[in-house]
């Protein structure tokens, strides 16, 4: 426990980014797990516009530094790939 005013606050501010950061990955791992659905389903149309709503997310999260650039790249990358398997 913190024994000072500026250990408690940045505890409880550490609290409220976690629970932040929390909800917005849970979105993120939502909108993903739909879009795989999609081209489980193989609706080519509704899984690019998908695809297109999970990567401006994860562009969203780099911003809001949610995650590193690099993993938001080959996440990005390896959905992208699936994309382009089912296209063909």
């Amino acid at each position: 426990m913190a024994k000072s005013k500026t250990p408690a606050k940045r505890a409880r501010r550490a609290e409220a980014n976690r629970l932040r950061n929390k909800s917005y990955k849970s979105r993120l791992k939502s909108a993903i797990n739909k879009y795989e659905s999609l081209l489980a389903t193989a609706d080519a149309e509704a899984a690019q516009g998908s695809l297109l709503q999970v990567t401006s997310l994860i562009d969203k999260s780099v911003g809001k530094g949610i995650m590193h650039k690099n993993t938001a790249a080959r996440k990005k990358s390896a959905l992208t790939r699936k994309y382009n398997a089912l296209a063909k």
